[in-house]
C-alpha cells in the first residue's frame, strides 16, 4: 500500500497533467532529483557515522568546482613513499563518503591513494538535488583537480555515474576513463529507474515522456543512451563488477547485463551482503585490492 505522501503526490500530478502533461513531467523530474535527508535515519547509521569520524579526520578536504556548483572531496594520501594507485571512490544515492570508511581504510592499507567524493546534496557537499549530468560534472571536477585516476570505484548510483562519465555522455564534458574500474551493486542502465518512478507516481504517457525528456534537456542525450553496461562493453579497460544476488535495491540482473557486455568485464558475486553491507565487507575490500594491484603483482613475479 502506498504511503499518504505518495497518494497526495499522485493526485496532485494527475490534476496538473489534466491541463499540462509537460508540466507534470517536469514536476515529477524535480521530485526525482531531490536527495534524501543527510541525517542518520537509524541507530545503526548513527553508529557508522561516529565510527567513521577518526578515519575522516585523517583526510585532507578539497573543494571541487564545476559549472553550476561545487562538491567536497576527501583526499587520503597513500602510506609509504612508493608509487601508489590513485583511486576515485564514489558512494551511492542517499549515502556519503563517511559510510565508505572501512573501504577507504582497506584501500589505503593496500597501498592506494584515495579521493572520496561527496555528491551534491550528500555528506559535506551543498545542495538538495542531484542528477546524472551533475554527477558526471562532479567526476570531471575531480579529474581536473587531481590529474586523473588509475582506478575508479563506485557503489550503486556512483558506479553507474563512473560508467557514464567514462562514456562521455554529457556533451560538454570529456570522457573520463580510469585505467581500471570497480562497480559495486550498480544499476546497468537508467531507463528502469525512470520507468519505475513514473509507474510509482502513475504518470500518464505524455507526462512520462516529459519526465524522460528532461534528460535530453540537461545532457543532450536520450535516456536510452545512459546504458552503463553498453558503455563498459565498448571500453577496453578491465572492469570488476561486484554484486550480491540478494540485493533488494538493484537487481542482480544488472550485474548479469554488465558481465554479458564484454570480455573486459569480470563478475564477482558477494552473496549474503545485500546492497549496503557489501561496501564494508572485508572479503569485498580484499577482492578489490587484489583486482587493483593484480598487474603490479604479475610484473613483480
Amino acid at each position: 500500500m502506498a504511503s499518504f505522501a505518495i497518494e497526495v503526490t499522485r493526485h496532485a500530478l494527475r490534476c496538473v497533467s489534466a491541463f499540462s502533461p509537460e508540466t507534470a513531467g517536469r514536476l515529477a523530474f524535480r521530485l526525482f532529483s531531490v536527495t534524501p535527508s543527510r541525517e542518520p535515519s537509524s541507530g545503526k547509521e548513527k553508529a557508522a557515522l561516529a565510527a567513521a569520524g577518526p578515519v575522516v579526520a585523517r583526510a585532507h578536504p578539497v573543494t571541487l568546482s564545476y559549472a553550476g556548483g561545487w562538491v567536497m572531496a576527501r583526499h587520503f594520501r597513500a602510506q609509504g613513499d612508493g608509487a601508489a594507485k590513485r583511486v576515485l571512490l564514489v558512494h551511492g544515492w542517499g549515502s556519503r563518503s563517511d559510510y565508505l570508511a572501512k573501504m577507504i581504510e582497506g584501500l589505503v592499507a593496500g597501498g592506494a591513494e584515495v579521493v572520496a567524493l561527496d555528491w551534491p546534496g550528500h555528506g559535506a557537499s551543498p545542495g538538495r538535488t542531484l542528477t546524472m549530468p551533475v554527477a558526471v560534472r562532479a567526476i570531471d571536477a575531480a579529474w581536473r583537480h587531481f590529474g586523473g585516476f588509475d582506478v575508479a570505484v563506485g557503489h550503486s548510483f556512483g558506479g553507474a555515474s563512473l560508467a557514464c562519465a567514462a562514456g562521455g555522455l554529457v556533451c560538454d564534458v570529456p570522457s573520463r576513463i580510469a585505467k581500471s574500474m570497480v562497480l559495486i551493486g550498480a544499476p546497468s542502465e537508467m531507463t528502469w529507474l525512470f520507468k519505475g518512478f513514473g509507474k510509482l507516481l502513475r504518470l500518464s504517457h505524455k507526462a512520462q515522456a516529459a519526465l524522460e525528456g528532461m534528460v535530453v534537456h540537461l545532457s543532450g542525450r536520450r535516456i536510452e543512451d545512459f546504458d552503463a553496461a553498453r558503455i563498459l562493453g565498448v571500453l577496453t579497460v578491465p572492469v570488476l563488477v561486484i554484486h550480491a544476488e540478494d540485493d533488494k535495491e538493484v537487481s542482480a540482473d544488472h550485474a548479469r547485463r554488465y558481465a554479458a557486455a564484454g570480455a573486459n568485464v569480470e563478475l564477482h558475486w558477494a552473496n549474503g551482503l545485500g546492497h549496503r553491507r557489501i561496501v564494508s565487507a572485508l572479503p569485498v575490500i580484499e577482492r578489490i585490492n587484489a583486482f587493483i594491484h593484480a598487474e603490479d603483482r604479475r610484473a613483480a613475479a
